[in-house]
């Protein structure tokens, strides 16, 4: 193994090992995190880019040590009627984990 090559390494296992303390995959491949996220961010909606666009909401998202907010957007629905069920955190006996917003 090159030096170079040694050094990513040594990386991954220390971002591995410091990632770990804060979250854990389990067999479902769901990613739980011990720490639950902060309160939502109130956003203020913009003006929609045009007719037909619907808002989906914000959400903070797992960065491995943090929450980092990502902030909510318009989109054209997939097909006519449809719904965007917002995505959310949940807590179970294992922790946190997100479920993703889909259109339906």
């Amino acid at each position: 193994m090159t030096m170079k090559h040694n050094n990513m390494f040594m990386g991954a296992l220390l971002l591995a090992a410091a990632t770990s303390t804060a979250c854990m995959a389990n067999t479902r491949g769901r990613l739980y995190v011990r720490v639950g996220p902060p309160a939502p961010i109130v956003e203020t909606r913009i003006a929609a880019p045009g007719p037909g666009y619907m808002w989906v909401p914000g959400f903070y998202r797992w960065e491995g040590r943090d929450y980092l907010w990502v902030a909510g957007h318009y989109e054209l629905p997939p097909r006519a009627r449809a719904r965007f069920v917002q995505g959310h955190w949940q807590h179970d006996r294992q922790g946190w984990y997100y479920v993703e917003g889909r259109w339906r």
